[in-house]
């Protein structure tokens, strides 16, 4: 009995098709209450507003001090919250489901989301350049476009995503339920995490969950991008393995013609010339002057001259050549 896993997984049926969501009246209205809770925060920050107040009594207040307990340990719990290594933790998972589900989507899916994150979050994080609570210059200010980069909070929004999928992915109802308590978990604990240590103001982290939440909501409006994608790669794919695979050999039809395979000529470079042989026949060894044999004797012997006995044709024994005697007539062996 084979142990093998993989043997295992190819006799399993394979698992139910991912559902594809679709962007219905709920999404829409999320996606748009959503959307109006992000510009909120935006402007509540550029005015400045009783937000900013808040950012810096939090900041002031130096969590990180109050509890130094807590300090070391989430120290490592925001690396949930870090691009490269959840990239890789959950782009291993996925990867995992696509081979056995024999479709790129849910690492398509990915990609695109991780786009999105780049380009939304790292365009207003450049544009607004706001500065951290460690590098603050006055207090009450709101320190907009002064060369920083930290609002809103990419480790927020990116655990948003990158958690989230996993429950965007989910293929049945109670599944999805799951995944997404507890990418809602990750998320608010890692940006609380980032207001502990002091790297970001509170406002930061509202303005993170928001631009998350949007490229969740979105997603269903790249499905089909990401359905074309998948098939050209598919598509390449086969036209690849296709190049690389040798011709089949074509049937030959009946009465058509055949390939001809070329016998090796034996007399090659010694000077003897090729003669048309058939299978089982070896050309007959005669004597000097004597008369080619006919085609109705079994054994005919070749009458040289000045001899009143001739020499019989050779016949085929283990390779060698020898005269079969007649009556009255001696062996020979050809010179």
């Amino acid at each position: 009995m084979r142990t093998d896993i993989f043997a295992r997984l190819d006799r399993e049926p394979e698992p139910p098709k991912i559902e594809i969501p679709r962007m219905s009246r709920t999404r829409l209205a999320l996606f748009g209450g959503t959307a109006a809770f992000y510009t909120a925060i935006v402007v509540a920050v550029l005015v400045p507003t009783w937000l900013v107040t808040i950012d810096w009594k939090v900041m002031l207040f130096r969590p990180y001090q109050q509890w130094p307990e807590l300090h070391a340990w989430l120290d490592y719990f925001v690396v949930l919250g870090q691009r490269g290594p959840t990239a890789v933790m959950v782009a291993a998972w996925l990867g995992w489901r696509s081979w056995r589900m024999h479709t790129l989507r849910p690492m398509l899916v990915l990609g695109a989301a991780l786009l999105l994150l780049n380009v939304t979050v790292g365009s207003v994080k450049l544009g607004l350049g706001r500065l951290g609570p460690h590098y603050a210059t006055q207090i009450g200010s709101t320190e907009m476009f002064s060369g920083g980069d930290i609002f809103p909070s990419g480790h927020t929004a990116n655990a948003v995503v990158t958690w989230g999928i996993l429950a965007y992915m989910a293929t049945t109802p109670r599944t999805r339920r799951n995944l997404s308590a507890l990418s809602a978990t990750v998320s608010l604990g890692v940006g609380l995490t980032t207001v502990y240590l002091g790297t970001h103001w509170l406002s930061d982290v509202l303005l993170g969950w928001a631009a998350g939440l949007l490229i969740l909501l979105a997603l269903p409006w790249c499905e089909p991008l990401i359905a074309r994608a998948e098939a050209r790669i598919l598509d390449l794919r086969d036209r690849w393995r296709a190049g690389r695979l040798p011709l089949p050999s074509l049937p030959v039809a009946a009465g058509g013609p055949r390939p001809s395979h070329a016998l090796p000529n034996p007399g090659r470079g010694r000077g003897v010339p090729a003669t048309k042989r058939t299978h089982g026949s070896r050309p007959p060894v005669v004597g000097v002057g004597a008369s080619l044999p006919g085609p109705s004797a079994r054994t005919r012997t070749a009458k040289p001259a000045g001899s009143p006995e001739g020499v019989p044709a050779p016949a085929r024994r283990s390779g060698r050549e020898t005269a079969t005697p007649s009556h009255g007539s001696r062996t020979m062996t050809g010179g």
